[in-house]
């Protein structure tokens, strides 16, 4: 087993407030209905959206023959835009992972971007860490999200003021 973890920057051209609300917030409403090609439906399993609330995320057939995502929210700060997820089944979890998580910290560039930084932690279940193509796999999912959910709000001016 090998504990490891990698990091990356993406740089938005939306409001802080907006992108946290599209992607955070109502996500689980608003990724369905952006990719539908990826994502079928996601799913509050238990709680009310904050700290410990489990979440399902399922996707369309012939997404790397993984047919969901369960994640549950270790920790919630609204105030400072920091959401970490732990993933506690399905994705990679099994031949390959015993467990990751993601973290996601927004901060404020200017009244019209935003940095989000992605922190991935993991366990593998064998004795190498994760290659950088997994690494990549991982960042252009959650990049590809992001992309569908900035164009969105560009196109939609008062979606999520």
């Amino acid at each position: 087993m090998v504990k490891g973890s990698f990091t990356d920057e993406s740089f938005w051209s939306v409001q802080i407030d907006r992108l946290w609300k599209a992607r955070i917030i109502d996500g689980y409403n608003l990724l369905p209905k952006l990719l539908p090609d990826f994502i079928s439906k996601v799913e509050i399993i238990e709680g009310d959206g904050g700290i410990g609330t489990v979440k399902k995320l399922s996707f369309t057939k012939g997404i790397n023959g993984n047919g969901f995502v369960i994640e549950k929210i270790m920790a919630l700060d609204r105030d400072c835009y920091l959401i970490k997820d732990t993933v506690i089944n399905g994705g990679l979890i099994g031949p390959r992972l015993i467990s990751y998580s993601f973290e996601h910290k927004f901060e404020k560039i200017s009244d019209h971007s935003t940095l989000v930084k992605l922190t991935v932690e993991y366990e593998s279940s064998d004795e190498y860490p994760l290659s950088v193509e997994e690494q990549n796999l991982l960042i252009v999912r959650m990049t590809g999200i992001m992309k569908a959910i900035e164009g969105y709000l560009h196109t939609h001016p008062t979606a999520y003021v």
